[in-house]
């Protein structure tokens, strides 16, 4: 089945983000076998995240700690001010 949606799925944000990921580790000029050994995540688990996009949050985070972009995170599920802000008018 396709999916014609605008929004992107979370499986498809998934490969997008490991396709990244895996474009960043060639630059970097780095196999998996360095990286797993350098970050603490498992040559499995790299593999399986580069191909599939599933890694574990944790997993995950020591990825982009090694690559110094533990910071890209801080975005996450944060609310916004200025939405707060526009909301508080609506309840008045």
């Amino acid at each position: 089945m396709k999916n014609y949606s605008i929004n992107k799925t979370p499986s498809q944000v998934q490969l997008e983000l490991a396709e990244r990921f895996k474009k960043l580790r060639k630059y970097k000029k780095l196999s998996q076998a360095e990286l797993a050994d350098k970050s603490g995540v498992s040559l499995g688990s790299l593999k399986r995240f580069e191909h599939t996009g599933q890694i574990s949050l944790e997993s995950l985070l020591k990825l982009a700690h090694l690559f110094d972009r533990l910071d890209d995170f801080e975005e996450i599920f944060v609310v916004d001010e200025d939405l707060k802000k526009i909301e508080k008018l609506f309840k008045q």
